[in-house]
C-alpha cells in the first residue's frame, strides 16, 4: 500500500469507515482521474488532495450505511462528476447503481473511471430526470434514490421521487440549516407520494463544515403526471 493509500484508509477511518486495499487503491485512482480531468473540463472546482477526501469523497458516503447497506438497486441522480455515485460504489461493489446525469462528456468521463477501477454492477444514463422519470425501466424501480445536485428540496423531490420504490427511500444532501427548505417542501412531497421521516444532522471529520441528510420514505405511489415538463420543476416547484 502506497502512503497516500494508506493516508485515505487514516482518513476514512476517522468517519467510522473502514477501506481495504483495493479500496484505497480505487479512491487514488479516481482523485487521480479526477484531477487530470479537471485540466481540460470543469468537473469540480475543489482539487486539493485532502479536499476531494473531505468534501466529496467522505461526505458522499458519511451517515449512509444503514440506507445503502440494505438496498439492491440505487439511483444517482445529477451525478456531475461522479458524486455520490462512485465513491458509494467503491464502497459496496456488490450493489447494483446507476448514474444519471444530462451532460454526456461527464458520463463518458465516469465510464472511463468505471474501466479503470474495473467497478461491476454500475450503468450511466444520459438524460434529464423530467423526461427518464417517466421510463418504465426506472419509474419507481429503485430502493435507494440519492442526490447532491444543488435545487430547491420542493425540486428535486419532484425530479426523485418518481424514480424511488414504494417503500423505498430518497435522500437529499444538503449543507447545515435546512429546516427552512425542508418545511416548505413538505407540501410537494406529500404530493409526490413522499414523507419526511428523518433529517440527520453532522460535521464532516476534523472539520467545521455540517451537513444535513433529509431522509423521505416513498409511502405511495407518484401520480402519473409527475415529473412534469421539463424546466417546470425547478421555475415552479410544487
Amino acid at each position: 500500500m502506497t502512503d497516500n493509500e494508506k493516508y485515505i484508509e487514516q482518513y476514512f477511518a476517522k468517519a467510522n469507515l473502514q477501506l481495504n486495499e483495493l479500496q484505497a487503491g480505487r479512491f487514488l485512482m479516481f482523485y487521480e482521474r479526477l484531477v487530470e480531468k479537471n485540466k481540460v473540463m470543469n468537473l469540480t472546482g475543489i482539487t486539493e488532495f485532502d479536499e476531494v477526501l473531505q468534501k466529496h469523497f467522505v461526505d458522499s458516503v458519511y451517515g449512509l450505511e444503514e440506507f445503502v447497506s440494505k438496498a439492491s438497486y440505487i439511483l444517482d441522480l445529477g451525478t456531475g462528476a461522479g458524486f455520490p455515485g462512485i465513491p458509494l460504489k467503491i464502497l459496496y461493489p456488490e450493489t447494483e447503481f446507476v448514474l444519471v446525469d444530462s451532460l454526456q462528456k461527464r458520463l463518458r468521463f465516469l465510464e472511463e473511471v468505471k474501466v479503470e477501477l474495473k467497478l461491476d454492477k454500475l450503468s450511466f444514463e444520459h438524460g434529464r430526470a423530467e423526461d427518464l422519470g417517466h421510463d418504465k425501466r426506472y419509474r419507481e424501480k429503485f430502493d435507494l434514490v440519492l442526490s447532491r445536485a444543488v435545487a430547491n428540496l420542493s425540486s428535486l423531490s419532484e425530479f426523485c421521487l418518481p424514480f424511488t420504490k414504494v417503500g423505498g427511500c430518497f435522500i437529499s444532501y444538503k449543507s447545515g440549516a435546512c429546516e427552512e427548505e425542508v418545511s416548505s417542501a413538505e407540501k410537494a412531497i406529500g404530493i409526490l407520494g413522499g414523507k419526511i421521516e428523518d433529517i440527520r444532522k453532522f460535521m464532516l471529520p476534523e472539520s467545521d463544515i455540517s451537513r444535513s441528510l433529509i431522509i423521505i420514505r416513498k409511502t405511495k405511489e407518484t401520480k402519473k403526471q409527475y415529473p412534469r415538463k421539463a424546466g417546470i420543476p425547478l421555475k415552479t416547484p410544487l
